[in-house]
């Protein structure tokens, strides 16, 4: 007999999420395929240190374009698709509105609107994001909360979420949106906060000193593991039926709590070697945001372990690993 694997088609398969859900599926035993905007010169950094990129076929696709999306889609026939695609800094968002906008909004437009026009019989997960639902104060945020969007980011993700559910509606497409808390992993880029902290720590530890320059630290957020996080997108495309789930540790903790964390790791006091700079802060900001994820442990049986104090410890342990050889940096020994 002929075994046919199941295949997997990964739209922004080079950042941090894709490249994590690519080795998951990897090793499930996947065809996977992945895209980004010119497959020949971007590096895929990400992959060759999850020891994948060999592993995953890569394609050219520009998720503005249609056509383009429909080539991928037609030439893979996957069994299910990921969008993880798309401008993913909410600060960045507040200059590019327009970029940011197109990027998600019309990416998941497009991918909905070719499985819908080629009948392809695939299961859809969309990457949504807790920053739709604004502040949620002291009460954490489950599916059946409003949104209350507060950056063009977020204004991207809201209307990407209800176009899927529209076109599940509509259609009957099996497509969902799994509303992910913040979640990190060594593979962020400097632009994020958190690797920014750890960095900053990590340069400060090595040179004996020095001043890192951040924004507000009274903000609260839910931290988690990004590795577990794709799991759960996983999980999502494996029921019978789609629905959208809130993804999140449930805790919360101030910006200050994970910095002191960061730098505490490395024997110093964060009070000496940082400072407020008023640019970094955001035209508005979102004071506190926690997510409720009982309703993904009733159903897909997951649930976040890793907190934010491990979270930090973990990616302080990678980024002394990658300055101390950036040559043969592989972070994966030091994340389980």
């Amino acid at each position: 007999m002929t075994f046919n694997k199941r295949k997997a088609l990964v739209f922004g398969v080079s950042g941090q999420d894709g490249s994590l859900l690519a080795k998951l599926l990897v090793e499930k035993g996947y065809e996977v395929h992945g895209t980004s905007r010119d497959s020949e010169t971007s590096s895929f950094d990400a992959l060759k240190v999850l020891g994948v990129k060999e592993q995953v076929h890569l394609h050219s696709t520009v998720m503005t374009d249609f056509r383009s999306v429909l080539q991928a889609v037609d030439r893979v026939a996957p069994d299910e698709i990921y969008n993880l695609a798309g401008q993913s800094s909410v600060g960045l968002s507040f200059h590019q509105p327009v970029e940011t906008l197109e990027s998600i909004a019309t990416a998941t437009l497009n991918i909905l609107e070719v499985i819908r026009f080629l009948g392809v019989n695939a299961k859809f997960y969309s990457a949504g994001s807790s920053e739709c639902f604004g502040d949620t104060g002291e009460k954490p945020a489950s599916e059946d909360t409003p949104f209350h969007p507060r950056s063009p980011y977020a204004v991207a993700k809201a209307t990407a979420f209800w176009q899927v559910v529209n076109y599940r509606e509509s259609y009957n497409l099996f497509a969902c949106t799994g509303i992910l808390f913040n979640h990190e992993s060594p593979l962020r880029p400097h632009r994020f906060v958190t690797r920014k902290i750890v960095a900053g720590a990590v340069s400060i530890y090595k040179n004996g000193g020095g001043i890192l320059e951040l924004g507000d630290l009274s903000v609260m957020r839910d931290w988690g593991w990004a590795p577990e996080y794709v799991e759960a997108m996983w999980a999502m495309l494996q029921l019978h039926s789609p629905e959208d789930f809130v993804i999140a540790t449930g805790k919360v903790s101030r910006l200050q709590d994970f910095v002191a964390h960061v730098f505490g790791e490395l024997g110093m006091d964060w009070r000496d070697h940082v400072c407020v700079n008023g640019q970094f802060l955001r035209p508005s900001e979102i004071r506190c945001g926690f997510g409720d994820a009982r309703k993904a442990h009733q159903i897909l049986d997951w649930s976040a372990k890793v907190e934010m104090s491990e979270v930090a410890l973990r990616l302080v342990r990678a980024e002394l690993s990658r300055i101390q050889d950036p040559a043969n940096f592989n972070g994966l020994g030091l994340w389980s």
